[in-house]
């Protein structure tokens, strides 16, 4: 039980240090290579340990093509805006940003699946999740403002574009088939799509800087989207989707100390936008916990993501 509190720990960890090194990279990179770069060096540790596992199978090429939308959609458009969020934003308001994930989803599936409820609990979690995103945002700022609100949008597309997780719940769930596979179809399909569009002139330049260099292929790329991945499949077994998913609380606490440590501004706004938020998470949870008694429900996929 020790080993799997570890992995808790971890897990929270390696997906809110990563915007500090989105932060670092794109210094040297586009954030199209940063991107590309992530999604690289996160599928060679989940393509790995999937042939060991043996969950790949010819039989899933008949997906291929709902593989390819998440591929495109949820993977290789939603690591790129990430990064151009991070690079608008100090790197702890976007990890706080990050943690809307849950919200948006909720919202995507009462809008898109009949059989999601809303309940008072679901409710008051989306609200909190919104005050959350305008402590952030602060939109009563007109004239000096502090926050690039270009930053705040690339980040609220790319955890508005997870609501996209819907289309793995209508169309892939009844094939039943291992999160790990669809991870590894998702991110292999992502990197094919990143290696014909991305222009790589000048992706050397990050070797400039061994630090932003460990960040982008250690960081990013085998901690914070390979070994990410697999620690939360390893929760999912040991712990169930909706304790696994607590990792998500830990994400947007990590994400502002590190922030804090790394010399960029913290005030009362990102506090108490931080507690918003992990108090949205906690509502929305426990609300889709009593609206879906003994079902699987998205929630168990999404958080899978990172960041």
């Amino acid at each position: 039980m020790r080993l799997t509190y570890i992995g808790f720990v971890l897990l929270g960890l390696f997906w809110g240090s990563n915007f500090l090194y989105m932060k670092m990279a794109t210094q040297y990179i586009t954030a199209s290579q940063i991107t590309l770069l992530r999604i690289l060096f996160g599928f060679l540790p989940l393509l790995a340990f999937a042939l060991q596992k043996r969950v790949l199978t010819r039989s899933q090429f008949h997906c291929v093509g709902h593989f390819a939308v998440m591929a495109v959609v949820a993977t290789a458009y939603y690591y790129y805006a990430i990064v151009k969020g991070t690079a608008l934003l100090p790197s702890g308001a976007a990890g706080i940003l990050g943690g809307s994930i849950a919200m948006f989803t909720t919202i995507a599936t009462l809008l898109f699946l009949r059989s999601e409820k809303l309940n008072g609990m679901m409710a008051g979690g989306v609200l909190l999740g919104f005050c959350g995103i305008a402590l952030i945002a602060r939109p009563w700022e007109v004239l000096g403002r502090t926050i690039d609100i270009c930053g705040v949008l690339w980040m609220l597309s790319a955890t508005s574009i997870l609501g996209a997780y819907v289309y793995v719940r209508r169309f892939l769930a009844p094939y039943n088939l291992p999160p790990l596979a669809l991870a590894t179809w998702q991110t292999g399909l992502a990197l094919v799509v990143l290696l014909l569009l991305t222009d790589t002139t000048g992706i050397q330049n990050i070797l400039q800087d061994w630090h932003a260099t460990a960040g982008v292929v250690v960081g990013l790329g085998v901690l914070g989207t390979g070994t990410a991945f697999l620690l939360y499949y390893y929760l999912l077994q040991e712990l169930g989707a909706v304790a696994a998913s607590g990792a998500t609380y830990v994400t947007p606490i990590v994400a502002l100390s590190i922030s804090w440590i790394a010399g960029e501004p913290v005030g009362i706004l990102e506090i108490g936008a931080v507690l918003l938020v992990i108090a949205s998470i906690a509502m929305l949870q426990i609300g889709r916990q009593r609206a879906q008694r003994g079902s699987v429900g998205i929630s168990a996929i999404i958080p899978a993501k990172g960041i």
